[in-house]
């Protein structure tokens, strides 16, 4: 928001300083609006905007630092922040829907596993318990549902330990280099969210590359830049070893579609937009395609899975009930 605001301001012709002393009264934010206090005296110090932002890399990424560098340069900087506004909403946006399509699986599975623990955990153990008295051999579906039962009354706390230390062991190997490498490329591997992962980071590099570009910003420059916001560091490190290519005078295309990490369709594009002079516009067009067909596979995978996790259910809870009922059948045909 404030990217927008201050585009507008200094389009209108506003000055930099004016323009961040009308903004700071209307940030809500105490942090960030003392931050921007610092920048603003930062600028009337003599710093240059970029400058000044790069002091806070933690609020203000490389990209956004460099592109407002490039803008300041250029004589261009409210076009730049415009461009940024942009970039921000887009991906703002996509991530807002992708979060809308997958919060209903994700709650189902959540409530339907927590039904599940409560069920296996505390009632079925009440109603288990009648045959305990039956002097007869329990079906083998019976005798399953008591030992599953069993199990997670007594060691619940196993379960959820083992959890803990799993998550704790995850997030341990993401902060590692050698970790990180082998979880994306897990990641990349996986059946449906593999190509899925794979687009929205082709996507957040095409953009941010073509933007970078588009304002100036030299390619070796914006190669740097880009290979820390991909997102995913197979990607990244194929961007890298392309980086070293492009210096040496190999194009942009050739140098990615050694690494085979890239779709073919885009390294396609990217050639085409070289040989055509129309680098930054393809690799905007890039981008949308990416986008586009992310959103497409996540709005199909979440359309078959929740009918998916119904029947799973169905049949998870049809099997107790199963399991439940053959020791009564036997003990109305003994009766009878």
């Amino acid at each position: 928001m404030m990217t927008r605001q201050l585009a507008t301001l200094l389009g209108a012709g506003f000055p930099l300083v004016s323009a961040l002393d009308a903004l700071i009264p209307q940030t809500r934010s105490k942090v960030f609006k003392k931050i921007m206090v610092q920048l603003k005296d930062a600028i009337v110090e003599g710093n240059s905007f970029a400058g000044a932002l790069s002091q806070y890399p933690v609020v203000f990424s490389s990209l956004y630092t460099n592109m407002i560098r490039a803008g300041e340069t250029s004589g261009t900087l409210e076009i730049v922040l415009a461009q940024l506004a942009d970039i921000t909403e887009k991906q703002q946006a996509l991530k807002g829907r992708i979060r809308t399509a997958l919060a209903y699986p994700i709650l189902m599975l959540f409530v339907g596993a927590l039904v599940l623990f409560l069920l296996l955990t505390f009632i079925v153990p009440t109603i288990t318990s009648i045959f305990a008295d039956m002097n007869q051999v329990l079906p083998a579906p019976t005798r399953f549902l008591i030992a599953v039962s069993g199990f997670l009354k007594s060691f619940w706390w196993v379960i959820l330990v083992c959890i803990v230390l799993m998550l704790v062991g995850f997030r341990s190997a993401k902060k590692t280099t050698g970790g990180r490498y082998v979880i994306d490329r897990a990641m990349l591997l996986l059946p449906l969210m593999g190509p899925v992962i794979r687009k929205l980071s082709v996507a957040r590099f095409a953009r941010t590359l073509g933007s970078l570009l588009k304002n100036g910003v030299t390619m070796l420059t914006s190669m740097e830049i880009v290979k820390n916001i991909a997102g995913n560091a197979l990607i990244s490190r194929a961007i890298e070893n392309a980086t070293q290519e492009v210096s040496k005078g190999q194009g942009l295309g050739v140098s990615l579609g050694r690494a085979d990490v890239f779709p073919e369709l885009a390294i396609q594009m990217i050639q085409g937009g070289e040989q055509s002079g129309e680098l930054e516009q393809m690799l905007d067009k890039m981008s949308v395609v990416y986008e586009s067909e992310a959103e497409a596979s996540i709005m199909s995978m979440t359309a078959l899975l929740e009918p998916l996790m119904i029947l799973c259910m169905g049949l998870i809870m049809g099997f107790i009930v199963l399991s439940i009922c053959l020791p009564i059948f036997e003990m109305n045909q003994l009766v009878g």
